[in-house]
């Protein structure tokens, strides 16, 4: 029974990078406009909402079958704060403050209309630090961090991860670019007037 509750904490970890590592994927891909159709991206809308409630479920499993755990005994405290446990300190707090981000992210979608739709999406950006987190939880706690299966699984769903977060923030630095002013003393533009009030994007 002792090596059921290791196991069910290892397994339920598991499950839980997966769906952090599904939604947080959905997010991305809804955030760069991946899809314009209106079915598709309701679809998309609800299983990044349950994917990351299921995520939520699942770090709690994660953390209360560690208690069960007699070789690792991390105590209330090793799970509830952060680098207080003695199995790799850093990277279990890592593991801690990614749960805790984790729920208050999660769940300020349904306060969204009283912290404003503006502010949680700006709070709602942060959602990348989870997965980061999670990750480096996994390689520097997890008990199955050297085998191939598991780093070829993070390989595989990071690749699209990383892809979409360099796709997401490819348009804000075009802006960034084309806002930029030109060198001092530079001689101004001979575009026509409507083009002068603004710096030309290829500046």
């Amino acid at each position: 029974m002792e090596y059921g509750w290791w196991l069910a904490s290892r397994a339920s970890g598991l499950v839980a990078l997966a769906l952090i590592t599904l939604s947080v994927t959905l997010g991305l891909a809804m955030a760069g406009r991946v899809s314009r159709e209106p079915k598709l991206r309701r679809a998309m809308l609800s299983v990044h909402e349950y994917a990351a409630l299921a995520g939520l479920i699942a770090i709690a499993v994660h953390a209360i079958t560690l208690l069960g755990d007699k070789f690792l005994k991390p105590g209330p405290v090793g799970i509830l704060v952060p680098f207080q446990m003695d199995h790799a300190p850093v990277y279990t707090g890592l593991g801690i403050i990614a749960a805790y981000l984790a729920a208050a992210l999660g769940l300020s979608f349904y306060a969204r209309r009283r912290i404003g739709t503006k502010r949680w999406r700006s709070l709602h950006k942060a959602t990348i630090l989870v997965y980061v987190l999670a990750v480096a939880h996994t390689l520097g706690a997890g008990s199955d961090a050297g085998t191939p299966w598991l780093r070829a699984q993070l390989v595989l769903t990071g690749a699209p991860v990383l892809f979409l977060l360099v796709m997401r923030m490819l348009p804000a630095a075009k802006v960034s670019g084309g806002a930029s002013a030109g060198p001092p003393g530079s001689a101004p533009s001979q575009a026509p007037r409507s083009a002068r009030s603004r710096p030309s994007p290829t500046a």
